[in-house]
Formats: structure tokens, sequence, C-alpha cells
């Protein structure tokens, strides 16, 4: 403890000599220009003869040639006057003179203030005196100080250096804070009035000390104040008169500070004041933190006043002390279990920092943070065990943040938030962590109450020319997440999205009144509020929809139910469809809010259409799963031809969906050719030509052509498989069906061979060729190796006559045309 006091006290020291460098310069300054020779009258001179060179002017410039000017008189130049003399500039304090002539003093300084406290304690320690005696000592210690600080003022030789006279200024001063202190905590020789009394003698004499010597005694006079205390033992004569000893002194310190205009000083007697509250609330027990928490107010209020007199003007700086007041008081509302006075003392301390803030706006930021700290000391006291007085507190704490925060809406915007903060925060707070405390109706007509303020602000604010005004677009979140939550108390769960969407809507309706950017943003919130209250149906069709892409059939019995799949999707549908006419609403979210409509509305489309045939079970998706997946395909197909003109952005997706499924579920996973499903009713043949047909009319050329190129071949193919396996096409390939695709993809070639000759389509007749090319190297390979005798000699001959008839037709075509042509050819 003693080398923990004796280092605090070398640090403060240090600091008072850095403070003290400038003070001696302008003193030297002083000295110099008192001395200097300009400042001495100067005697006359007599005139002393000159030589003819040094009066004769200078010869006089030689006109140019050209130039003939009339003689004109020449003007005397005065003379400039002499350039002073430098000022000399202060020395810099060398290493030498560092040690030699300024720590010695300072260190010197320390000693007498540390040889003064612990004369005190060894007094104590030996007891040899009495207690009135050891008193005496000190006090006569301390007058001994002060005494000699001023001799060091008047004394020719000290008086030279000002800092002997400041450190023993400084060092009886703390010296005489010690003494009183322990006359009147520890040995009771003096009572508590005349006690005060002293102290305020005491503190006379430092400030008058400290305006005769400077900042160094100042310094010291805080240090030695603020650590007698600690000395003499804290505890010594009851938290009381310790409070008001360390209240007397801080407010002595803001005194002299704001008389000096040391802004530093305000600074340091605020931090080291907020530094005893801390030790006291570790040091003490709960039931005795009730006098520090009154001093937190003091002392904060007492900064936020005397820091801008003492010329401190940086805002943030201004509003500290009661920043740091408030977060120093929900700190000891535990320790004080929410009750009666730690409320209030919040309260009061808040209340302090909006009359602040409503006569100067620079203490806004103070009046924020007080309205941040409030609304977490409710919740920390809603979560806790005791609540202690929060009911009762909690609409004492909206009405006071409400209500000056409504009255003084106009004035700035950070008014706003705090209006806005005392509606919502408590109320949303208290229903939110403790909802049993009243009823349902209760709390719904509370919060449509406070929507109704919230909306109240945001009217008021809606002619604000602020960007991203708080009052506005604030005001309406608020009134919207107000209204839901009322609602939503009253009314099922699985009706909370149509709640959801009631609010969307309005905030929709107002942005698009005000036409403010960020309010015509707010509906995207809502609209994920939407996708929140719909998550239980949304996630079993995400469950639904990963089984299906990994081939698992989807029977209707594992969709959801369909009331609450409507439910869920249809006011999210309403919703965006109902604000989507005004292009402005969602701001940059807007194509993610229309996908997200059409993609619920996909969900729902989707439901209704497996429900006409009910696949319940592997034998009717068996009989009938084909159909109703190939429906559902040709139907997507449909409607984003339909609305390729009128809505492109919508066909686009749709047709990418369309194709997407079938190629991944009617040729990949659920093929029939490799999944058993009935075909007879609706040809797989069929299917894939109508899907030519679309792609043929949604996609731009050569695109176009070459998917239905494709298209047609699966067709063929499919046809060729169905005629040879009926209804099911799954099974091994026969003799017969060889035969058959060689047959049928002959055909095709020919087919578009002629039809690329007849209509100069250039992808067709290559296609012919390819295709023409396949079926030469498969009958060649495949089919010839499997026939014998007749049928082998008929199949060549057919072969070899059909393509030397093609040859021969190919070539008159390229005959015919014109050269260019057949080079592209």
């Amino acid at each position: 403890m003693d080398g923990i006091l004796f280092l605090a006290v070398v640090a403060l020291g240090i600091v008072a000599m850095a403070q003290g460098q400038r003070l001696r310069a302008l003193a030297r300054r002083v000295e110099w220009l008192e001395s200097s020779p300009r400042a001495q009258p100067q005697p006359t001179r007599a005139a002393e003869p000159t030589s003819v060179a040094e009066i004769a002017p200078p010869p006089p410039p030689r006109p140019a040639p050209a130039a003939i000017t009339a003689p004109v008189k020449r003007a005397e130049v005065p003379q400039s006057p002499p350039a002073p003399t430098p000022e000399p500039k202060p020395d810099r304090p060398s290493l030498e003179s560092l040690i030699g002539a300024r720590l010695p003093v300072w260190i010197g300084a320390i000693a007498l203030v540390v040889a003064g406290f612990f004369l005190v304690r060894h007094a104590v320690e030996i007891g040899l005196l009495t207690p009135g005696v050891r008193t005496i000592l000190a006090a006569l210690f301390a007058v001994i100080l002060v005494g000699a600080s001023e001799a060091a003022r008047r004394v020719p030789a000290l008086a030279e250096d000002p800092r002997i006279g400041q450190a023993l200024a400084g060092a009886g001063i703390a010296s005489s804070y010690a003494t009183l202190y322990i006359a009147a905590a520890l040995y009771h020789l003096i009572g508590p009035l005349p006690a005060f009394i002293l102290m305020i003698g005491v503190t006379t004499l430092g400030l008058f000390l400290a305006l005769r010597h400077g900042p160094p005694t100042a310094v010291l006079a805080l240090a030695g104040g603020f650590i007698a205390p600690l000395v003499a033992g804290y505890d010594a004569a009851g938290i009381g008169p310790l409070l008001a000893y360390l209240g007397l002194f801080t407010a002595a310190l803001f005194g002299l500070a704001i008389h000096r205009g040391w802004g530093w000083l305000a600074l340091a007697a605020t931090l080291v004041g907020f530094g005893w509250i801390n030790f006291l609330l570790i040091a003490l027990e709960p039931s005795h933190l009730t006098g520090p928490a009154a001093f937190v107010i003091a002392l904060a209020l007492a900064a936020t006043l005397a820091l801008p007199r003492a010329g401190v003007t940086n805002a943030w700086l201004r509003s500290a002390p009661l920043v740091a007041g408030l977060v120093q008081l929900l700190i000891f509302a535990p320790a004080l279990t929410f009750d009666g006075f730690a409320w209030s003392f919040y309260l009061v301390l808040a209340a302090a920092a909006l009359f602040l803030a409503a006569r100067d706006p620079r203490h806004l930021p103070g009046a924020l943070a007080a309205l941040g700290l409030s609304l977490a000391l409710l919740m920390a006291a809603l979560i806790a065990p005791d609540h202690g007085a929060t009911f009762v507190a909690a609409p004492v704490l909206a009405l006071l943040f409400a209500a000056p925060g409504l009255a003084l809406l106009e004035r700035a915007r950070s008014w706003a938030i705090l209006a806005l903060g005392g509606i919502v925060g408590p109320v949303l707070l208290t229903n939110l962590l403790e909802p049993a405390r009243l009823a349902d109706w209760q709390w719904a007509a509370l919060e449509l109450a406070a929507a109704a303020l919230a909306g109240a602000v945001s009217w008021r604010r809606r002619t604000a020319t602020d960007r991203h005004d708080p009052g506005l677009i604030g005001g309406a979140l608020a009134a919207a997440i107000l209204f839901a939550t009322a609602l939503g108390q009253l009314v099922p769960f699985a009706w909370l999205g149509s709640i959801f969407a009631l609010a969307t809507l309005g905030v929709g309706l107002w942005a698009r009144r005000t036409g403010d950017r960020a309010l015509l943003t707010l509906p995207a919130l809502g609209i994920g509020a939407i996708l929140i209250a719909a998550a239980q149906p949304l996630a079993s069709y995400l469950v639904l929809l990963a089984e299906s892409l990994a081939g698992e059939p989807l029977l209707v019995p594992s969709l959801p139910h369909l009331a609450d799949a409507v439910r869920a999707l249809l006011p999210l549908i309403a919703a965006i469809a109902l604000l989507s006419p005004d292009s402005r609403q969602f701001g940059r979210l807007r194509n993610a809010a229309l996908a997200t409509a059409v993609t619920a509305a996909l969900l729902l489309l989707y439901h209704l259409a497996k429900l006409p045939l009910a696949i319940g079970s592997d034998a009717r998706f068996e009989s009938l799963g084909f159909i109703e997946r190939a429906a559902i395909t040709h139907a997507l197909f449909a409607a984003a031809i339909a609305l390729r003109t009128r809505l492109p952005a919508l066909a686009l997706p749709l047709f990418g969906l369309a194709l997407g499924r079938l190629v991944w579920f009617d040729l990949i996973v659920l093929n029939p050719i490799f999944v058993a499903q009935q075909v007879t009713f609706f040809p797989l043949a069929l299917h894939l030509a109508l899907a030519g047909f679309w792609l043929h009319r949604f996609l731009p050329q050569p695109l176009a052509t070459r998917a239905a190129l494709a298209a047609a071949l699966l067709a063929t193919l499919a046809a060729v498989r169905q005629a040879a396996h009926g209804g099911i096409v799954t099974g091994p390939i026969g003799t017969g069906e060889n035969y058959g695709y060689s047959a049928a993809l002959l055909l095709l070639a020919l087919a578009g061979l002629t039809l690329g000759i007849r209509s100069a389509s250039r992808d067709l007749r290559l296609a012919g060729l390819a295709l023409l090319t396949f079926v030469t190297i498969k009958v060649f390979l495949v089919d010839a190796a499997a026939l014998d005798g007749l049928l082998r000699i008929l199949s060549f001959l057919g072969l070899g006559i059909a393509l030397i008839g093609i040859g021969w037709v190919y070539r008159r075509f390229l005959a015919a045309r014109p050269k260019a042509s057949v080079a592209d050819a």
C-alpha cells in the first residue's frame, strides 16, 4: 500500500512538472522584455559629420533613348526602420538541467507530502503521544509548509524558481487535508460541523494558494486531498462524512478550474471522483451503497455543469460525466436489488440529462446515452429474479423520455429517437420478458396506444428534409411493430402472417404517400417477418423438395396441410402483389421481394396441382405419376410462352423451371425407362415432342432449331421404345426394337435432310447428315452382325440404295446453290 501510494504521488508530481514548464518559459520571456534595450529610453546623440559619399544620392537611372521625358523632382525615399533584434528563444531543458535543477524540486515536494502522511501514520502506530498532540503536530507541519511556500515567494534567492513555492504550498495543503480528516474521523477531536467548517477553510486556503502559485500547487492539492482518506482509513468515521468530504473537495476543485479556466483540473477531479465511487462499490456491503449512489448523481451533474465553464469544448467530453454516472448507477442497481432508491437515482440522473439537452443541444449525446442505458437497466431488472421496484419505474421511464421527446420533436432528429425510445422500449421489453404481468388484451391496448403515438411521430416528421430521418422512418417501423405485436396476442399463431401482412401494407402505403426512399424499403422487413411466421410450412416444402430432387416420389400425404399453407403463404403473396404496382416499393430489394412472391405462388399452385390425382402410394405413383408430372411441366411451359411478351422477367424463370423439370425428372432421376411408370394415357413420345414445340416457340434462333431437333430425336427413340414395350417401358432392348431404332433414325435423318434442303436450313441438313452417318455405322457394326442370309443381303441392299439416292439428291442441291452458298456449306 505504501509503495503504491508513493508511486501515485510521484506520477502526479511529474504531470505537474510538465504543466509548470510553460509558466517558467513565460516568466523568462517577461524578464527578458523588461531588461531589453528596446524597452529603455535611448539618449539623443549629437549629429555626426557624414561624408559626401554617404549623403550623396545615387545617380538617377539613364532614360531609354526613345523616351524623352520632362525632368521630374525625385521623391525622397523614406528610410526603413532598423531590423529588431531577434528575441531569445526559451532554453530547452537539457538532461543536466532536468536532473540537476528540476527533478530534485519536485521529488522533494513529493517527499514532503509523503513525509506528512507517514508522520501521521507513525504517530498512530507508536502510540507515544495523545491523539490531540499528534493532530497538533501534523497541523503544525502543514502550517510550516504553507508558511515556507509564502516565504519562498519573498526570498530573492528562492523567488527566482517558482517551483519551490509551488511544491511547498501543494505539500502543505495535502498535509492539511490529511490532518483535518484524521482529527475528525479517526480521533473525533472535533464534531462534524466544525470539521466541515475547517474543511471549507482548508479548501479556501488551497484555492488561494493555487491561484497564487499556479497549476502545480493545484495538482498536489488534488493528489493530497483525494489520497488523505486512504491513509487515515476511509471508513474510520463512516461513509457519510467521507462522501461529504469528497463532495466539498471536488466542488472546490471545480470552482478553481472554472476560475482559472483549467479544464484539465475539472476532468482530473471528475475521474478521481468516479474512481473513489468504484472503490467504494468494491469495498462496501450492498446495504451501504445508497450514499455512494447519491454521490454519483451529484458528481455527474456537477461535472457536467463545470466542464463547459472550465473551458472544455468537446461535446462528447461535456456529456461524458452524465454517461459515466449512468453507467455507474447501472452497476449499482443489481447490488441495490433494483429497489426504489436505485431507480429513483437513475431516473433523476436521466431527467437531468434530458433537461440539459433541452437547454443546450450539445448535451443531446448524453440524453441518447441515458435512453440506451435506461433500457439496458430495465432489461437487466426484468431478467433478474428480484425485480424490486421495476414495474413502478417502467411507466415512469416511458413518460420521462416520451414526453420531452414529443414536446421537442421539431427541434432535432435526436428528440424523435428519445420519443420513440420512451414509447416503444419499456412496453415491448416488459411484454417480452414479463408477459404474465398483464392479460393479453391489456398488453394489446397498451401497445395499440403506443403504436398511435409512434405513428404520430412519423406523421409530424413527414416534412423533415433530413435524409433517413429517424422520426419518419423509426416512427413508421415502431408503429408497425407495436400494431403487429398487439394484434398478434389476440389471434392464433397460424394467423400471425396475416397480421404482419396488414402491418406491411400500412407501412407501404405510408411510404408511397411520403415518397421517402428509405421508408419505401421498410416493407421488405415486413416480408421477412411474414416469412418467419410461415417458417413451418416452408420448412416442410424445402424438405420435400430435397427428397424429390434425390429421386423420391412426392406423395400427397407428405405435403403440409393445405389450410396451413394458404394461411402462411397467401398473406405474403397478397402483400407483395398489392404493393408491387408502385415501382419504388422495396427499394433495392424489389427483385428479391417479387421472386419471393412468385416462389410462394408456385408452391401453392404446385400443392393444388397435386390434389386432383391425389397420388398417395407407390402403386398409384406408378400408374399416374408420369401423367401428373408431365401435366405440371407443360403447364409451366405454356405459362412461360403466354407471359413472354407481357412479363419477360417472370416468363424466363418459369421456362427455366419447366426445362429443369423435364431434364432432371423425366430424363435423369425419374426416367420411365429406369423407373416403372405408366405412359399409355400420355405417350412418352408425345410428351417429348410437345416439349420440343415449346422450346422452338420460346428460344431464339438458331438455338430454337437445335433444341427442337434434340427433342425430335428423343421423341423418335421414345416412340420406338414404347412400341416395343407398351405402357411400361422398362426392360432390356430386343432385336426388333434395335432394328426399329435404325429404321426410325434413318427416316428421321431423311426428314431432316429434306426439310433442310427445302428450307435452306444448314442446321437441319447437318443434323440429318450426322444422324445418317450414325445410322450407317450402326447398321454395319451392330445390326448386320445379328443377321444371316437373305436378311443381311436385303439390309445392305436397302442401305446402299438409300445412300446412293441421298448422295444424288444432295449433289443436285449443292449444284443448284450459288457459289457463295456452296462455299458456306
